[in-house]
């Protein structure tokens, strides 16, 4: 079990139990409500709340060597740069430490981490993936792991959350706007059609990527108000394994003709570029 000492949880985690939505008490080995449905955490200290019906496969999400492929190229800084462009947005808030924060879809951890660490938040991370969320638990104890499935309701109750973010991952307007407290902050992470252009088009020919903020800014119009939008873009230099590295960590990963294409390629420059969006519920 994690040794990493933290106070007790102020946000309000329900039972995810069809029919109860009973507060849940975050304990040292299990999560329990006060109806008598227990969850086992895990050693890493994360805790499984995906039912049965919330998934449509046996292991969903991404797959352990996605995420362990994603974690290298953290690892090479190919993160830093978005890393920093949150903290910035988020600093605007002024927010005290204590305020509670959730990702939506938090991989690995990364971002929810630094935000922890940045600003003394209180962090939920939540993730279908199991591998990505042991990860998370393994690597950052400063923020609390649940396995659940962010395209339904989570595990959480009305308003709790002072920011709620959404990185390169599936977006839920309805529930984020019943997580989010009055006057919170929703951020939402978005691929810039430039991202990875050079490695798609060395592997694939020039496949031009859908306009994904336009898409997301329509989904979310009804609850929330944009405030603000901004793009986040470096180049950076990979070798061979850095390009697999970050291939693999996506979803083109999956593709066999890609892994194959990736054995003539040569060191090169790719674009990774991102839009940031800034919402506020209406």
């Amino acid at each position: 079990m994690n040794t990493f000492h933290r106070p007790p949880p102020r946000a309000a985690l329900v039972c995810p139990v069809r029919g109860c939505l009973e507060p849940l008490t975050w304990g040292d080995s299990q999560v329990f409500c006060t109806k008598g449905h227990q969850f086992d955490r895990a050693k890493s200290g994360y805790c499984n709340l995906l039912q049965v019906q919330e998934r449509k496969s046996n292991r969903p999400g991404d797959s352990k060597v996605a995420v362990q492929a994603r974690r290298r190229s953290l690892g090479r800084g190919l993160g830093e740069d978005l890393r920093d462009a949150l903290g910035a947005r988020v600093a605007l808030g002024g927010l005290p430490p204590q305020s509670l924060v959730l990702d939506a879809g938090c991989g690995e951890g990364y971002y929810l981490a630094a935000l922890c660490q940045r600003f003394g938040f209180e962090g939920w991370g939540v993730d279908i993936s199991t591998p990505a969320i042991e990860a998370a638990a393994r690597a950052f104890p400063i923020a609390r792991w649940v396995v659940a499935n962010a395209d339904r309701p989570m595990p959480f109750a009305d308003g709790c959350f002072d920011v709620i973010t959404s990185i390169t991952a599936r977006k839920n307007p309805p529930e984020f706007g019943r997580l989010l407290a009055t006057g919170g902050q929703l951020l939402v992470v978005v691929a810039h059609e430039d991202d990875q252009k050079e490695l798609r088009g060395a592997l694939f020919g020039e496949l031009p990527e859908s306009d994904r903020a336009g898409d997301t800014k329509a989904a979310f119009a009804s609850l929330f108000a944009l405030e603000d939008e901004a793009v986040v873009s470096t180049r950076v230099l990979l070798d061979p394994l850095g390009l697999r590295d970050l291939l693999m960590g996506s979803y083109r990963g999956e593709r066999f003709s890609a892994q194959e294409g990736l054995a003539g390629l040569e060191p090169l420059a790719v674009t990774l570029s991102y839009r940031l969006l800034s919402f506020r519920r209406r």
